[in-house]
Order: structure tokens, then sequence, then C-alpha cells
């Protein structure tokens, strides 16, 4: 007689878990909504398991269906998402990664997010030279002395980044400082090609700082990362090195976050190693 073996009780459970995870990511990438044929070719799932899961999720109010039969997130996922602590899990998420950009750098890296029109520090990683740059979390700066601010605007959409553009008050920080909304658009103009900003010396006298968005699957910035040093330890001809660096980290944590990556940034990697200067 053949023999019949049993699945493990725990196993089915994360099976079905799997399948409406699977589900809820192909609607989350589709603002249309899809219908049963797409998200069954999407996911791989069987129509008639696909149409059991949308039917009850369609009941919890967790998806939606319109007239013509497509399903959508529903007002319930929707608010359970509204509510979550989004800079927690960007944290936890971008920590590991911020840690090996500090690993190869060995100077400050800083993980910051646009926060009503200012750059707000969520995570600050100090270098170990006893000579070296420091931020605080929570501290806050203006966009237009900041390379994480200057990577933050210049991917924002067009209306949000405009909107932006006409609360800043031109400062100056240093004598380097951009003091004017027709030399700071130029300046956004060029990050955009280039995919990294640089601030040489704009915020503090003898420091000099990389960053690169992150950026969501709409390419749209969730954060900045950057890294800073003083300029004895980042010439001129160090920050392609460095831009490498900091676009890698910040590509690294948007896909950790599950965004999807568009083609890499026009990053000019005349150098492809990082040596740490000597303590």
């Amino acid at each position: 007689m053949p023999r019949v073996t049993k699945s493990s009780p725990s196993a089915a459970p994360v099976g079905v878990i799997s399948k409406v995870l699977l589900i809820l990511e192909a609607l989350q990438g589709s603002s249309a909504g899809l219908g049963l044929k797409a998200i069954c070719d999407l996911t791989g799932i069987h129509k008639s398991t696909a149409h059991r899961f949308l039917k009850h999720l369609e009941r919890e109010r967790y998806l939606i269906r319109t007239e013509a039969g497509a399903y959508l997130i529903g007002p319930r996922l929707s608010q359970m998402s509204a509510r979550g602590n989004h800079g927690a899990t960007l944290q936890a998420v971008a920590r590991p990664i911020l840690w090996e950009l500090w690993k190869s750098t060995q100077e400050t890296v800083n993980l910051a997010v646009l926060d009503q029109g200012t750059v707000l520090y969520v995570d600050v990683i100090e270098s170990p030279h006893e000579f070296r740059l420091s931020s605080r979390v929570g501290a806050r700066r203006s966009l237009h002395v900041t390379a994480l601010g200057k990577a933050l605007a210049a991917f924002l959409p067009a209306d949000a980044r405009e909107n932006i553009l006409g609360t800043i008050t031109f400062q100056a920080a240093t004598p380097r400082t951009i003091m004017n909304l027709l030399q700071f658009r130029q300046e956004l103009e060029k990050i955009q090609r280039q995919g990294y900003a640089v601030d040489d010396e704009e915020a503090v006298q003898g420091a000099r700082c990389v960053s690169a968005p992150i950026l969501n699957s709409n390419g749209e910035p969730i954060a900045a990362v950057s890294v800073s040093a003083p300029v004895t330890r980042v010439s001129p001809n160090q920050v392609a090195i460095f831009a490498g660096a900091v676009t890698g980290a910040a590509r690294a944590i948007a896909a950790a976050m599950g965004f999807s990556q568009r083609e890499p940034v026009p990053v000019d990697r005349r150098a492809k190693k990082i040596v740490p200067a000597a303590n």
C-alpha cells in the first residue's frame, strides 16, 4: 500500500500567507487594479485558489473590487499602512547597510529624510577618526547647504520640488554656500544628471559631504544617505569614489525596503575602491 505522508501542521499556513502576500504585492504595484487573470499570471497562483483568497480579502475590506472586476488595495489595508511607523522601518532596514558603508569609508555616515521643508537626521554613525565630522540624530538643516538636502530636493516630483524651493531662505553658512534660487536650480539639475550630490564646504568650512537619494519604485526620494569628512581626507579627485559608495548603499537600502530598482545612476567610477585613511 502506498505510504501517505502528512504535511507538517505549520507548513500549510505559511504557504497560504505567502500566496496572500504575493497577491497584495502585485496589487500594490498596480494603481489601476488587476483582474483575476492578471493576478494569477503575475503570482503563479492557481485561479481557484486566487479567487478564494481575493473574495475573503474583499469581504474583510482589505481589498475592493471595481465594477470592471479589478481588485484594488482596500481602505482597511490602506489605513494600516498609513498608521505604520515608516521611519522606524527605514532605520531598521538601513542600519546594516550604513554599517557596511561606514566600514568601507571609515567616515561619518548619515541617514536623513525631508521633514517640514528641512533635512532631518534620523541616523548617524560617526567616523572613528579623532578629527571627524559629526551630526546628531534629530538635528535639522536647510536643504540648500547640505548634500543630503540637495539629493532629496533634486529627485522630488516637479510640483513638490517647486513648493519646497519657494520656502527656502538662502542664508550663508560659509562663503561657499549657494545663495540664490537660480544657482540652486542649476545645482539640482546637475545632481539629477549624475545621481548624487556634493556639499563642498557649503555647510561647514573644511568639510566635504557626498550624498545619494534612496528612491521608491516611482523614483521619488524617501530618504538620503551621505558620507561626510574633512577635505583633507576627501579630495576633489576622491569625490567620485565616495559617490559610488553612497549610491550603492542608497540602492541597497531601497532594495531592502522592497522598492523595484531602476537602471543604475551614472556615477563616475574612476577609482574602484576606498582606502580608509589612517587614524
